[in-house]
């Protein structure tokens, strides 16, 4: 607990601006350290569980400190962003009957993709759709909802 204490401690400085570049990552070496050495340690036990758990972890080690090395892009140390993204397609599934068909479940997974993308992207979800049903109905190819992608977001898991 002490090590995810000070690993908050840093991103926070960092986020905030109190620590440059070079510093944050400086601070955050020797807190790697001090995860890893328990969960190698722990790797090597008598105790199964903990020694699958800790195994487990070790597996995922880099992608444990990828906010480290890639901030520039937008990672950061937690997943809250994520989580408040679908937390509207739980919430939706938790008070819903749901739907009678795997088609369904598809059209309701790709509509909520599609607006959370859009909202990301500060887009109308009204102009996207009214524009989708448009080409639709003029036999065209929907708007992408990706910048750069190739294929239309709807057709993507087809």
């Amino acid at each position: 607990m002490r090590q995810a204490e000070a690993v908050f401690d840093r991103w926070h400085r960092f986020r905030d601006g109190a620590v440059q570049d070079g510093t944050f990552r400086r601070y955050m070496r020797p807190i790697m350290a001090r995860v890893g050495a328990p969960l190698r340690e722990g790797g090597q036990c008598a105790h199964a569980r903990t020694q699958g758990t800790c195994a487990e972890i070790l597996s995922l080690e880099p992608a444990l400190w990828t906010f480290v090395f890639h901030y520039r892009e937008g990672v950061e140390p937690t997943n809250n962003a994520s989580e408040r993204a679908i937390r509207p397609a739980v919430q939706m599934r938790k008070t819903s009957f749901g739907t009678r068909s795997e088609g369904g479940w598809r059209f309701i997974e790709r509509m909520l993709t599609v607006v959370m993308t859009l909202r990301q992207q500060q887009r109308s979800v009204f102009e996207y759709l009214t524009e989708a049903a448009q080409a639709r109905l003029e036999g065209r190819s929907a708007p992408l909802v990706l910048p750069g992608a190739r294929v239309p977001l709807c057709l993507a898991g087809a």
